[in-house]
Order: C-alpha cells, then sequence, then structure tokens
C-alpha cells in the first residue's frame, strides 16, 4: 500500500483525503482529482450526479473550460441503451465515450447549463429507460468499468466510486480543468485554482489505496498438498481476484500463530525470468525463496502474483511502450498480496526481500512488518 498523499504546497494547502474528499461528495460540494504524472496528469472538476444543478453546470464551463461528461455504471448505461462511440476505442487511455445524449423532454436547444443539468437528472434517474432520451445531444456520458479504480485508474472509475461510497447515485458529472491560455492545468495550477474556488484536491491514488483497504475482492478457492522436486513438502492455495479473475498461488508450511512471526515473500511472476529461466537477476528467485522458506523452523508463506497482463512480456521485449498505470498496478499488486496473507492467518510478518518496498496500510488487514531478511542465493 502507498502513504496517502499529505504533501503540503506553499505553506498552507495540503491534498486531500479520500475521506475528506468522499465527505465533499456526501454534502455535494464539488471537488477536484487529479490523476498520476505519467497518465494524463490533469484535474478534473467532479461533482455527483445528483448534485449537478445548472448552477454547477454552469461553473465548470465558465471555470473549468473541459469537456463536460457524464459518468456512469456499465449496467444503467446498457439500460439506457448507450452504445461505444467507437468499437475500436483507439483513445490513449481507453476513455469509454458513448454517443452524446440529450433529455427527450424539457430541454431547448440542449446547450444551457438548465439542459444540461435536466438531460443528467433525466439519464441518472433509476427509472429512465431509453426512450426518456434522445441521441445526438450536448451531454457525453463515459461508461466506468466494473471494478471502478480497482480495473481502471480513470477519472470516470473514479467518480463512479466515490459517489457509490458516499452513499449516492452512482453517477458524477466531470470537466477537465484548462488554464485561461488553453493549455491544461497541471498540479501547481490546479491548486491555485483549489484555493481560489475554496475546493479540495484528492489524488485517484490514494483512492486506489483507500478501496484496497476497504474492499475485500480476493476468495480462497482450493487447497492441496504440494511436494517440490527438492522433496519440501507445502501446502498450495489458489486465490482469484473476483475483479479480474485472474488466479493467485500461495505455498504455506506450518501454522500461522496469532501474534508471532510469520516468514513471508511476496513476488510477482516474471514470466521471462521465472517461467523461461531468462538470463536475468530475476531467474531462479522463487527456487531460492521456496528453500529458505522450507528451512525456516515455523510458519512461512510464499505469495506469487501473477502478471496482470500480456503487456508486461510486450513491454520486456520492447513490442511496447510501459504502461501509465504502472504505479497503479503496484498497489494493486500489494493489495492481492495482502488479501492472501490475511487470509493465511499471517499478523507478524518478517519479509523476505533484497529491495525493501514502501509498504503502509498494512494495518487494515491486521498485518505487521516487524522486519526483513535478506533473499538468499541457493544457486551460487
Amino acid at each position: 500500500m502507498t502513504e496517502p498523499n499529505t504533501t503540503t504546497f506553499d505553506g498552507d494547502f495540503k491534498l486531500a483525503s479520500p475521506e475528506e474528499i468522499i465527505d465533499d461528495a456526501r454534502n455535494g460540494r464539488m471537488y477536484i482529482l487529479v490523476d498520476a504524472e505519467d497518465r494524463e496528469n490533469e484535474g478534473d472538476l467532479i461533482i455527483p450526479g445528483e448534485f449537478a444543478t445548472a448552477e454547477a453546470v454552469n461553473f465548470m464551463a465558465k471555470h473549468g473550460r473541459g469537456l463536460i461528461c457524464l459518468s456512469l455504471e456499465a449496467a444503467h448505461a446498457e439500460k439506457l441503451g448507450l452504445e461505444p462511440q467507437n468499437k475500436n476505442n483507439g483513445s490513449r487511455f481507453e476513455t469509454a465515450f458513448t454517443q452524446s445524449i440529450e433529455a427527450r423532454e424539457g430541454v431547448t436547444t440542449g446547450i444551457s447549463a438548465g439542459d444540461r443539468a435536466l438531460t443528467i437528472k433525466t439519464a441518472i434517474d433509476p427509472n429512465s429507460r431509453q426512450d426518456d432520451i434522445v441521441t445526438p445531444g450536448h451531454m457525453f456520458p463515459l461508461i466506468a468499468k466494473d471494478g471502478g479504480v480497482l480495473v481502471r485508474t480513470g477519472h470516470t472509475e473514479a467518480s463512479v466510486d466515490i459517489s457509490r461510497i458516499a452513499g449516492l447515485n452512482p453517477s458524477a458529472v466531470i470537466c477537465e480543468i484548462m488554464n485561461d491560455d488553453g493549455t491544461m492545468a497541471r498540479l501547481p495550477d490546479l491548486i491555485e485554482f483549489a484555493k481560489l474556488h475554496g475546493m479540495n484536491i484528492g489524488t485517484i491514488e490514494d483512492l486506489v489505496a483507500y478501496r484496497l483497504q476497504k474492499d475485500h475482492f480476493i476468495r480462497h478457492i482450493a487447497s492441496s498438498d504440494f511436494k517440490s522436486q527438492n522433496g519440501d513438502e507445502f501446502k498450495i492455495h489458489v486465490y482469484r481476484n473476483f475483479l479480474d479473475n485472474k488466479e493467485h498461488v500461495a505455498l504455506s508450511k506450518g501454522s500461522a500463530v496469532k501474534g508471532k512471526e510469520s516468514l513471508v515473500r511476496v513476488h510477482k511472476i516474471d514470466f521471462a525470468g521465472d517461467i523461461l529461466s531468462e538470463a536475468s537477476p530475476r531467474s531462479g528467485l522463487i527456487w531460492d525463496a521456496m528453500k529458505q522458506l522450507a528451512a525456516h523452523d515455523g510458519h512461512s508463506v510464499l505469495v506469487l502474483i501473477r502478471e496482470g497482463s500480456i503487456d508486461s512480456l510486450l513491454e520486456r521485449l520492447g513490442a511496447r511502450q510501459p504502461s501509465g498505470d504502472r504505479k497503479q498496478q503496484t498497489i494493486r499488486e500489494y493489495g492481492v498480496g495482502a488479501q492472501i496473507l490475511s487470509h493465511q492467518g499471517v499478523t507478524k510478518m518478517r519479509l523476505i526481500t533484497n529491495v525493501m518496498p514502501k509498504i503502509i496500510g498494512l494495518e487494515a488487514y491486521d498485518l505487521e512488518l516487524v522486519g526483513i531478511t535478506p533473499l538468499k542465493n541457493t544457486r551460487a
């Protein structure tokens, strides 16, 4: 898990916690959400859909200056009959635009703040159906991926997640913030904007960490006996992440005792190094860890986390540029490992690693890191 961003700017400005942003949403206050610098590095004005009045829409148009969009859950978008704007989404971050929409009744030209607010109200109504809207129009729906920011770290997913967590209609109106000269507002600009208008700024990265602490998305599927080629005996456990249906594995020896240390290795499987034995420093690390864990006099666990996608192998081969969501994916992997360790009964852990990662927030899983032990090369 990553540390919530509490960086102070100009001596008097601090990024808001997810709890503060959720409270803003619950009380109908507009807020700003920023994504990572290795992504779009932009900030969006956001307000929950049910609070998107004509005044709020006008503020976004006047001060935000970007495209005003409506974030919706996939199931509701389907009920409204919204189709993707393009079935072959070629946008850099796969932003899921649908056809533009308008309320069928009650609007004039559709472009005024009042007309757009009515279109939003109509579109997010749980009782609305396909016949209640028309296309094209002046509102631009975006479909959030199921699983929210734990699946895609975009403003669309983040805005819907925040509204849902706040107990509101799972929708939001979002608008990119642009500077007076037409350039995109970056963090220093956004801070000045927030101070001028009395708003909080939160980060999608912190929202990911928050959800990983609050949501349980790993399920235990099966366990069996396992004997290694070296003759060491373990229990093998299979877990499934129900957000992406990927399976992860844990090998354990002995039984966890609450309050006592467990020796732990959390390892992200590298296809080239771990499976194909590529000539690299990563080759053989799983084998080394298994021997070290087997020799431990006490409870030990090896968690093997599968790579997120084939993209990582393509990146290794130079066939694809690194994903812009790499940092958020690392955060998600910590959440997967923490939930598996929690199921294994681990409370205090000594981590086998040669590079100490920055992982905090483990207390949400009743886990405590008591120290580290170097990974020994048993093949030297």
